[in-house]
């Protein structure tokens, strides 16, 4: 009986050396970058709701050249990406680089620049609804972003604009 509980002891304690072994082989470090980084430095920002970060991610990352649709004698590719809360409309090059965007979310949070602008503009008013639109160039490396809001003061409504930097749009 010592000799088997000797015998197994020894089996566990080459077993553990063995698999401790594996555990510290280190991998050669990747560094990812993306084709579309600039489109992403452009539309994004910290205080992006959750919908249109993971969208823009997503229209980012993909690879154009990878899809079934992909034919190399074609210059110019159009993708379309939806979620229930926004839709993008991307234009890729030939290499898969993003050219334009046209983006529109419904509802989503304000930033708090924007938020601030009309409470102080229009207050004892609520936003009923909103309307995020963000058109990306490639050609100027710009975008532009524009919150469309519905203000609701008991049976009054009226619609409201105001860029990124919560300056309101008349």
């Amino acid at each position: 009986m010592k000799q088997t509980k000797g015998l197994l002891i020894i089996c566990m304690t080459l077993f553990v050396f063995n698999f401790d072994s594996f555990g510290q082989q280190t991998l050669p470090e990747v560094t990812i970058v993306s084709m579309n980084y600039k489109y992403l430095k452009s539309v994004q920002d910290n205080e992006a709701a959750e919908p249109v970060k993971l969208l823009e991610h997503y229209a980012a990352t993909f690879d154009i050249k990878s899809s079934d649709f992909y034919e190399q004698e074609y210059d110019n590719y159009f993708v379309s990406f939806y979620i229930p809360d926004g839709e993008i409309l991307a234009f890729y090059d030939k290499d898969g680089k993003i050219t334009n965007t046209a983006e529109k979310y419904k509802n989503v949070k304000l930033p708090a620049n924007v938020r601030k602008a009309v409470a102080e503009r229009y207050p004892n008013w609520t936003l009923a609804k909103d309307v995020y639109i963000v058109n990306y160039y490639a050609r100027d490396n710009s975008s532009k972003k524009i919150y469309k809001m519905l203000l609701e003061n008991g049976t009054k409504r009226m619609r409201v604009k105001a860029n990124d930097m919560g300056q309101i749009i008349d």
